[in-house]
């Protein structure tokens, strides 16, 4: 049996290529998308992320190996540094609320600590590798001389962030080695749910709505 994060990718690869095409995704590496749609982007990402960094801890609370959980409270606490840093420089709408597609990723997630912590996991490896390959995508694509969404291209494509997707993943091919067939096609069907959800995110974003 090969890894189960090969059998992930592959199963949530057509879903990766309509991210690459999305328009959102083509104008923000053209440096065209407007201000507003990007202003809309941030703000719901703010709120998704105080979901998902308290997530990221409650998968640190139950993992068994304490190397694990001393990784997984590195990703919660980083994760929260450079949005931060990034929020302040785009300016979040402070006083927004959460969209449906929000909502939607963001209760799914809460959901999965109802399962194996192997499929909790699962559920944010998305946020992860398909957040760095669409950066590593943007960053062969894109025009960044006076872009103005610079600063979020290279934080989506740096060396770290590649090194803690990279440890996020070799994490959940231990968990999916350790247990039964049942739980890791859950873990795939899980997987391939968030990468959905990644892409309602985008569009969501795109229409402003």
């Amino acid at each position: 049996m090969g890894k189960w994060s090969e059998e992930a990718w592959d199963a949530a690869a057509d879903i990766f290529e309509r991210i690459k095409r999305h328009p959102f995704i083509q104008q923000l590496a053209a440096g065209t998308l407007s201000e507003s749609r990007f202003r809309h982007y941030i703000s719901q990402d703010r709120l998704y992320l105080e979901d998902y960094t308290r997530v990221l801890a409650h998968i640190a609370s139950r993992l068994p190996e304490m190397d694990d959980v001393s990784t997984f409270l590195s990703f919660a606490s980083d994760g929260v540094a450079v949005e931060k840093s990034l929020h302040e420089m785009f300016s979040p709408d402070m006083k927004a609320v959460k969209t449906d597609a929000c909502e939607f990723y963001t209760s799914y997630l809460r959901a999965r600590s109802q399962y194996d912590v192997a499929v909790e996991a699962a559920a944010v490896l998305p946020c992860f590798w398909i957040y760095l390959e669409v950066g590593k995508y943007i960053l062969s694509i894109a025009e960044l001389s006076g872009n103005p969404y610079k600063a979020w291209i290279e934080t989506y494509s740096d060396a770290t962030f590649e090194l803690n997707t990279a440890k996020a993943v070799e994490i959940c091919d231990r968990l999916a080695s350790g247990t039964t067939q049942r739980i890791r096609e859950k873990m795939t069907q899980t997987f391939m749910d968030c990468a959905r959800m990644e892409w309602l995110f985008w569009d969501s974003a795109y229409s402003i709505q």
